[in-house]
């Protein structure tokens, strides 16, 4: 019977113990919260740091600035969580852009393609149209 008893106690003690954990660790995230917060708060309090946030969040620019804005495929402009589209790597004529043309040389400088013909050494004059 003595056994039954503590056991139940015992059960209500760890039961209890595991609570208050559980509440101390809610604390502990609550102060480290509020600490992050007032770390904010000081920092809105510098002008350069608002200065940045409203360039940021409204767009704002300063008095003989020029901004600019991403405009997508749609024709509206693109909000700041939106990314562009990745760039392909061959334009829509099938040309290389020019950072892959000048890569290409530079990969290729000193050591020309052999299978390229060499100078033509007599001219050939054009052929002539029955027409003439």
């Amino acid at each position: 019977m003595l056994v039954v008893s503590y056991a139940s106690s015992m059960r209500a003690y760890l039961e209890q113990r595991a609570h208050l954990e559980s509440l101390q660790d809610d604390i502990a995230a609550s102060r480290a919260n509020i600490a992050e917060l007032e770390r904010e708060k000081r920092r809105w309090k510098d002008p350069a740091y608002v200065e940045a946030q409203t360039r940021q969040r409204l767009g704002w620019v300063m008095p003989g600035e020029i901004g600019y804005q991403v405009i997508g495929e749609d024709g509206e402009p693109l909000s700041r969580d939106e990314s562009l589209t990745e760039v392909s790597a061959e334009t829509e004529a099938g040309q290389k852009l020019w950072w892959q043309k000048a890569w290409e040389s530079v990969q290729i400088a000193g050591n020309p393609p052999e299978d390229k013909p060499g100078p033509v050494d007599q001219i050939r004059a054009p052929k002539r149209s029955k027409k003439q």
